[in-house]
């Protein structure tokens, strides 16, 4: 990166800031908002319209930010930030309503093919071609449409995509995929002129090579990505879950469930580690974590607590998960000095 620019990342409630901002408020990239709806703001937001779980906040805010210089705009449907030359941040979020099925090929397929084909434009454009995260979120993800479960289809969309425009799915960005009960298609990502390094779990089949059981087209992405910024390693743990193989362990024991997911966690600490980065420990990242039912939040927090400790760095919402047989996804991410 540029000396100028330094990705950061920060959580705020709202409710509790006058400005319902950071003090940086110019040097904002973009951010999530989590809970209710959000009102208009002058950089991108991604609406995650999923309920908090075990917080008194009716929203909060997560914000990315640099030290560089942000100048913003808007290619086609999506939203965007640039910090500086190199780190860009950027929202496409589209009703499903608005795209018609065509030559057999449903509209979330459709419209999955298109957000992603705006999105590597804009990369292009931008001159910062490489993807570090992507956050999607899919209503309905998990329910049967046009003779395929949603989630699928948006798989087959989105390698469309990739092929169309090159990209080699064996050096995707990390990413999460998660379901809302309803409301629009939203992706989030960021991207930077330099790439970031993929990771992978040895105890887990790559995502993009999973057998065809999961659908035509396998999910896109890489379990875990690792970038750097001057004196800084960024870790993203894409959304994680109890995977091992390719299959799902521990069906209907939330508990276990959250455990297989920071024992997959944690090895790719180990990789990460393995790559000369800097030494991340589970207490050190920000989390979000992801529970199927509301009901499951103390069995699933009592087991975060037990595996890492201390949850102040960690949003619970509930969500639906990409598979209908697990109950929790937790994804992450953290930023350490160089060793």
């Amino acid at each position: 990166m540029y000396p100028d620019t330094r990705l950061q990342f920060s959580t705020l409630n709202p409710a509790l800031a006058a400005d319902h901002a950071p003090a940086d408020a110019g040097h904002i990239l973009g951010m999530s908002h989590i809970g209710q709806p959000a009102k208009a703001q002058p950089w991108p937001t991604q609406p995650v319209l999923m309920p908090l779980l075990g917080n008194s906040a009716s929203a909060l805010q997560e914000y990315w930010h640099s030290t560089a210089p942000i100048r913003r705009g808007q290619f086609g449907d999506i939203h965007f930030s640039k910090a500086g030359e190199d780190v860009l941040y950027g929202v496409i979020t589209l009703e499903e309503s608005s795209i018609q099925p065509a030559g057999g090929e449903s509209a979330l397929q459709r419209l999955a093919e298109q957000a992603y084909r705006q999105l590597f434009g804009l990369l292009a454009a931008e001159n910062c071609p490489h993807l570090w995260r992507i956050w999607n979120y899919i209503p309905r993800i998990n329910a049967e449409q046009d003779g395929m479960e949603r989630y699928r289809q948006f798989n087959i969309g989105r390698h469309q995509a990739f092929a169309a425009c090159a990209r080699p799915v064996d050096s995707s960005p990390a990413a999460c995929a998660l379901g809302t009960a309803s409301g629009p298609v939203s992706i989030a990502f960021l991207a930077a002129s330099r790439p970031a390094l993929p990771l992978e779990n040895p105890r887990q089949v790559s995502a993009f090579a999973y057998p065809r059981q999961y659908g035509p087209r396998s999910p896109t992405f890489s379990r875990a990505a690792l970038a750097s910024q001057q004196d800084e390693d960024i870790l993203f743990i894409s959304g994680t879950a109890s995977i091992v193989g390719h299959e799902t362990l521990h069906p209907g024991d939330v508990t276990a469930q959250t455990r297989e997911t920071f024992a997959n966690i944690a090895i790719l600490l180990d990789e990460a580690k393995r790559q000369h980065a800097a030494a991340f420990t589970l207490q050190q990242l920000d989390y979000r974590v992801y529970i199927r039912h509301a009901a499951d939040y103390p069995a699933v927090r009592a087991a975060f607590l037990q595996c890492v400790g201390d949850d102040s760095r960690a949003v619970y919402v509930q969500a639906d998960i990409c598979r209908a047989d697990l109950l929790v996804e937790i994804e992450a991410q953290g930023f350490r000095l160089h060793r």
